[in-house]
């Protein structure tokens, strides 16, 4: 039963292959265990592959599936249509197109299975660019709300700045009326004369000034800090949003690419695994001489073929033999007296209907 299975996946023709030596069946029961289990592999890489995109084991198992069936179909059609024809040569220019085939398909096939077999690595990968994508975008969005805040920090610094001068001023007046009352400066009398009030009244107003421009400067001031949290409220958000995105950066994509980054030589390695896997069959076929199975499909196709030849051949033939037959039927029907005259009555016939017409028109006219 298993092995009846191996010879289907070879795609070799059953009632020829049945008919031949045990040696020659297990030849391509080898070629295609080959096909089927490329296949199974295929269909492994194909659903590993989906599942990283969807993260659905079912749809993932339903494209493995249908990939790995699509694989197995064309391999199978790769072996089976090799024709072992005695020349190196010409087998080798029929199997290129095919062994082209087999590349891109070992291709398609490997990078799945890489990814999965340097999953760690890759995420390692994948960590690190993703920390950096992080501080990358939290740059970026800094630059969209840092000039505002700078502006109103500003603005909040010249408010305070303001308020500093202002207390600066008002404690100047301060010691300014002081020391006059004190004889230390001004006048240098001891006592609360007039310029003492003057100095006092300059600095009782100032004070009144630097109460009211502590009120509607710190009620600015409140109103600008409120501003800035508002602000870096709406930045932390666009980060927050952000950090889905980037947690999400696993792709397959995302995956080929971190793999590219990876050493090149043990994914290389896999991919020549599995091209040998892939072209096992081709090559099998190439290296193998031609066996009792070649030479019996061979004699059945040219068989055919004479068949063919020979049915085309004789309806030339009968098509000529009708042709000369149908010259000499009719060569000798147009030499007939009475054939002659029976065409020359109906032609004077059909002269005077002609001739009757032609009149009648005439008469309508004039």
């Amino acid at each position: 039963m298993l092995k009846k299975f191996f010879l289907t996946c070879a795609g070799v023709d059953k009632n020829i292959v049945e008919n031949c030596g045990n040696g020659e069946q297990n030849k391509f029961v080898g070629i295609g265990a080959t096909v089927f289990f490329t296949a199974v592999m295929a269909t492994i890489a194909g659903s590993y592959a989906l599942f990283t995109v969807f993260d659905n084991a079912y749809a993932a198992i339903s494209f493995g599936l249908v990939w790995g069936l699509l694989i197995f179909n064309l391999d199978r059609f790769i072996v089976s249509t090799i024709k072992k024809t005695g020349s190196r040569l010409n087998e080798l220019l029929q199997a290129s197109p095919r062994i082209i085939l087999a590349v891109i398909i070992a291709v398609v096939i490997s990078k799945p299975l890489e990814l999965k077999l340097f999953e760690k690595e890759i995420n390692q990968v994948l960590l690190t660019e993703k920390i950096q994508m992080t501080i990358d975008t939290k740059a970026q969005i800094a630059q969209q709300f840092s000039p505002e805040i700078e502006k109103i920090a500003s603005e909040i610094s010249s408010l305070k700045q303001e308020i500093t001068l202002k207390e600066l001023e008002t404690n100047t007046l301060y010691e300014s009326y002081i020391a006059e009352a004190e004889g230390r400066k001004g006048t240098k009398k001891l006592g609360k004369g007039p310029v003492y009030q003057e100095k006092r009244q300059k600095h009782d107003a100032s004070l009144i000034a630097l109460k009211q421009l502590k009120i509607d400067n710190l009620e600015k001031i409140k109103t600008k800090e409120t501003a800035i949290v508002v602000i870096t409220d709406n930045q932390k958000l666009a980060e927050q949003k952000s950090e889905p995105i980037i947690a999400n950066y696993d792709g397959l994509m995302a995956r080929v690419n971190a793999l590219g980054k990876l050493p090149w030589l043990p994914s290389f390695f896999i991919f020549l695994l599995f091209l040998a896997i892939e072209t096992s069959p081709i090559i099998a076929k190439l290296l193998a001489p031609k066996g009792e199975y070649d030479f019996k499909l061979e004699d059945t196709e040219t068989a055919i073929k004479t068949w063919v030849q020979q049915q085309v051949q004789q309806r030339k033939q009968m098509l000529n033999a009708d042709i000369i037959i149908d010259n000499k039927v009719y060569k000798d029907i147009s030499e007939e007296e009475e054939l002659y005259t029976y065409k020359q009555k109906i032609a004077r016939d059909l002269m005077k209907l002609q001739a009757d017409s032609f009149y009648k028109k005439q008469q309508k006219m004039l």
